[in-house]
């Protein structure tokens, strides 16, 4: 089935946020007594906020009456710095002008509230691309299950397999695959070599880098 729906992550694909939940995520953490290791937060990158509280929050024994305050607070943390000093990352103005030129219906599909997705599509100048936005913070399960990939596409009256979709992380790219779409891996380049992303259709260090060579290769 020809592809005709692009679907995109937004944390550390199309803003450089991933280090302000990490400083939001040491800093919520010291609250408590408690220093997270960076090894320890990328371990859980992907899940949403209140999976990442609930997790840590278990590990290091801290109460469980903290949780939702402490979910209320990452949230505002990550905001306020996204806000102040969040970086677009390269390659996402030309990106969404490649698949608007195809004519595309284009989404976003995050583990984040949808507060964060307002901010950035206001940060980085995309409302005008978007037909849908879908959020996984209300859902039953976020990645890496497909929910949230499967309600953007329903949004968009697109079926599963019509359907591309650009990730940064590993339950990103596990949601969009057991979506039954295509997945175009853009890792951190830290973890460019890391094997695990061979379960992607295609990995890129660079959205700047997809090109109709990598489109034909995704679509045939």
């Amino acid at each position: 089935m020809q592809l005709n729906t692009v679907i995109f992550d937004i944390d550390g694909l199309l803003i450089d946020s991933e280090p302000l939940w990490n400083e939001a995520a040491t800093e919520l953490f010291q609250q408590y007594g408690v220093n997270m290791t960076e090894e320890q937060y990328k371990s859980t990158t992907g899940l949403r906020t209140k999976e990442f509280v609930q997790w840590w929050f278990q590990y290091f024994n801290i109460g469980e009456s903290e949780m939702k305050r402490a979910e209320q607070k990452i949230v505002e943390l990550v905001l306020d710095k996204i806000e102040k000093k969040g970086k677009i990352m390269p390659g996402v103005d030309y990106i969404f002008d490649f698949f608007q030129r195809k004519s595309f219906k284009i989404g976003l599909a995050t583990s984040s509230p949808p507060s964060l997705i307002d901010l950035v599509v206001q940060i980085v100048g995309i409302k005008q691309y978007l037909h849908a936005t879908a959020s996984a913070e209300d859902l039953a399960y976020g990645k890496p299950h497909p929910q949230v990939y499967l309600n953007c596409a329903t949004s968009l009256n697109s079926k599963p397999t019509e359907c591309i979709c650009f990730e940064d992380s590993f339950n990103g790219m596990i949601a969009a695959k057991a979506a039954r779409m295509k997945c175009v891996i853009v890792p951190h380049v830290s973890q460019l070599k890391d094997e695990r992303w061979g379960a992607a259709d295609l990995k890129l260090s660079s959205l700047q880098n997809f090109g109709e060579l990598h489109f034909d290769l995704v679509n045939s």
